[in-house]
């Protein structure tokens, strides 16, 4: 695997894996509102944690991508062999 594929795989998994840690946590603002404010959404989160949840992303994705890399390294995923 080339340094440009290394990246859109790793790219690939980070964005899959963010996404799915990105609602983990979360709680919505659900007190009343006495009055309407404008641009408050009720349901968007207190406190999303973003910084917190790209580095839980980032490790996570470059424990996945490394296991594919060792896989695709020792030849144990090669796509040309099944395309033959």
């Amino acid at each position: 695997m080339g340094i440009t594929g290394s990246i859109i795989v790793y790219v690939c998994i980070w964005w899959i894996v963010f996404f799915s840690v990105l609602p983990v946590g979360i709680q919505s603002n659900k007190e009343i509102f006495n009055e309407k404010i404008g641009g408050i959404d009720p349901g968007a989160p207190k406190n999303p944690k973003i910084a917190k949840k790209f580095i839980i992303t980032t490790i996570i994705s470059t424990i996945i991508f490394l296991v594919i890399y060792y896989l695709v390294k020792i030849d144990f995923l090669n796509l040309r062999k099944f395309l033959q």
